[in-house]
C-alpha cells in the first residue's frame, strides 16, 4: 500500500509540474504576441498559430493523466482536489494559449495599418498587466499559496480598468480618423482577449484557493445569494 500511495503521489507531483511548464508556456507567450501585434510581424504571428497544436496536446495528456490517477488511485480530500483541478486548470491554460493565437490573428488582419502611440501605449500595458497576473496565478499554485491567489481578483481590476480605457482611446482615434472601423474592430477583440486573459488569472488563483482550503470564493458568493433570496422571501 505504502509503495502504492508513493506512485500516486509521484504521478500528481509529475502533472502539477507539467502544469506548472505549461502555464509558464502562457506567460511566455503573452509579450511574444504583443510583440507580433505592435511590430506587424507575420512571421511570428505563423510561428505562434502554428505551436498552438503543441499547446493543445500538452493540456490534453494532462486531462489524461489525471482522468488515469482518479480512475486508478481514487484519491480522497486534498489529493482529490488536486486532481480535480488539474483537469480545470490545463483547460483554463489552453484556452488562455487560444487567445494568445486569436491576437495573432488579429495582428494579421490588420497587418499595414499604423497604430497610433496612444493606442501602442496602452496595448503594451495591457500585455504587461497580463503576464503579470498570469504570473503571480501560476506562483500561486506552484507553492500552494491561498493567500497571494485570493489577490488576484483585486488585482485584476486594474486590468479590467486598463480595457475601459483601450475602448475609449480606440474610439477616439477613430473619431480622429487615424485609424477606420475596421481596425477598431479589431483592436476592441484584441482588448477583450487580454482582459479575458486576466479573467484566466482569477480562475486559476480560485482553483489555488479550493486546492488549498476545499472552498471555492464562488462558494461564498453563491450562500450569500442564496441567503439574502431567502431573506427577501
Amino acid at each position: 500500500m505504502g509503495e502504492l500511495r508513493a506512485g500516486f503521489h509521484g504521478d500528481l507531483e509529475e502533472i502539477r509540474d507539467a502544469i506548472v511548464r505549461l502555464g509558464a508556456t502562457v506567460i511566455d507567450l503573452i509579450p511574444r504576441v504583443t510583440a507580433v501585434l505592435l511590430e506587424q510581424d507575420l512571421e511570428g504571428a505563423e510561428y505562434v498559430i502554428l505551436g498552438d497544436a503543441d499547446v493543445d496536446t500538452r493540456a490534453t495528456s494532462i486531462e489524461e493523466r489525471a482522468l488515469s490517477l482518479l480512475a486508478l488511485q481514487a484519491p480522497v480530500a486534498g489529493d482529490l482536489r488536486q486532481v480535480a483541478t488539474a483537469l480545470k486548470i490545463s483547460s483554463e491554460m489552453e484556452r488562455s494559449a487560444d487567445l494568445c493565437c486569436n491576437i495573432c490573428k488579429a495582428a494579421r488582419r490588420i497587418y499595414g495599418h499604423e497604430l497610433d502611440p496612444k493606442l501602442r501605449g496602452i496595448i503594451q500595458k495591457l500585455s504587461d498587466q497580463a503576464q503579470a497576473e498570469y504570473r503571480q496565478a501560476l506562483d500561486a499554485y506552484a507553492a500552494v499559496d491561498a493567500v497571494r491567489a485570493a489577490a488576484l481578483p483585486d488585482i485584476d481590476s486594474f486590468l479590467d480598468d486598463l480595457h475601459r480605457q483601450f475602448i475609449q482611446q480606440i474610439l477616439e482615434s477613430h473619431a480622429a480618423g487615424s485609424i477606420d472601423l475596421q481596425v477598431a474592430v479589431q483592436l476592441a477583440l484584441v482588448g477583450r482577449f487580454y482582459e479575458r486573459l486576466g479573467d484566466h488569472s482569477v480562475n486559476l488563483a480560485n482553483k489555488v484557493c479550493y486546492i488549498a482550503t476545499g472552498w471555492l470564493p464562488e462558494h461564498e458568493s453563491r450562500r450569500s445569494t442564496e441567503a439574502a433570496d431567502s431573506n427577501e422571501r
